[in-house]
């Protein structure tokens, strides 16, 4: 994935930078002073979001917030969402940046979690069969070409 970047105006100026391994999400202006103090940018890794909330904006602005491992989200609602480190506030001129940002991620995060699952399930398969010549049920040949076969797909 190529670097996005999202630069939200309103309420209070957000910049989220997003890659195919982190996003940051850096607060300017009053607004965010006042919301979120002075904590500077917050990185978060890909690998760690374990959620993506996306509320649409309507009488009240929309958020996007990132739930994360061992992580302490805001109960639901737009003021609470608004005190979230994790939460990025924003109206509804920027509804469609921010869904489309979700799917992204959610794509990142979903094609990651299936490699991990395919290189475990090569991982498994050659343990059954080194189980399987140390048993002398296949012999060293048949293992071999096994093998092969397996790192090859």
């Amino acid at each position: 994935m190529e670097t996005k970047e999202i630069i939200v105006k309103h309420p209070g100026k957000t910049i989220i930078n997003c890659d195919s391994d982190k996003i940051t999400i850096t607060r300017k202006g009053a607004l965010n002073f006042m919301n979120q103090g002075i904590k500077g940018a917050k990185t978060i890794p890909l690998k760690s979001i374990t959620s993506i909330q996306l509320k649409k904006p309507g009488m009240t602005n929309g958020y996007i917030q990132f739930g994360v491992l061992g992580g302490l989200e805001s109960k639901s609602g737009v003021f609470n969402a608004t005190q979230d480190e994790n939460t990025v506030m924003f109206s509804k001129k920027y509804y469609a940046d921010m869904l489309d940002l979700k799917e992204s991620i959610e794509s990142i995060i979903f094609s990651k979690s299936s490699d991990d699952q395919s290189v475990s399930s090569v991982a498994d398969e050659l343990l059954k069969l080194k189980q399987l010549l140390d048993a002398g049920v296949l012999t060293a040949d048949e293992f071999e070409q096994q093998k092969i076969k397996l790192l090859a797909n």
